[in-house]
């Protein structure tokens, strides 16, 4: 069995991932708390591959949730409205690295503003179709 892959997300203004180094560059990073509609955001997934899993695509998708669970849909011309994105992640074993060791990776997902009504979200990553992280925020009036 392959060992579990462990993340962290940190809601922020703005980011970006530097895809060699796992790094990432966060303004207005750690807020909790925003306005409906919210401003420009962005979900930072920190992830730590373990040594096992390098070299494999790792499936994950991030999308944002109510309070009871299901999808955040708005409405679009196009697709199902749902908010997040899915993707692979893959990271290579350096040389030399010793067995038991984890390889950051990073991804990062920057939305528009969002018409959301007034209540309590949270962003939730699942990796190989499990829940691995969850940020929360509340939107105010």
């Amino acid at each position: 069995m392959a060992s579990p892959v462990q993340a962290s997300l940190i809601l922020c203004d703005a980011a970006t991932a530097e895809p060699t180094s796992g790094k990432v560059n966060m303004l207005g990073a750690g807020w909790s708390v925003t306005s409906s509609p919210t401003g420009p955001q962005a979900v930072a997934v920190l992830i730590k591959i373990p040594w096992d899993r390098t070299n494999q695509q790792i499936p994950l998708r991030l999308q944002l949730m109510t309070t009871d669970g299901a999808p955040v849909r708005l409405e679009q011309a196009e697709g199902d409205g749902r908010v997040g994105a899915e993707a692979h992640v893959e990271a290579g074993r350096p040389p030399g690295t010793a067995p038991g060791s984890h390889i950051s990776a990073a991804f990062v997902l920057n939305v528009a503003p969002l018409p959301l009504p007034a209540g309590r979200y949270e962003w939730r990553l699942e990796i190989d179709g499990d829940t691995v992280a969850v940020a929360d925020f509340t939107a105010l009036a």
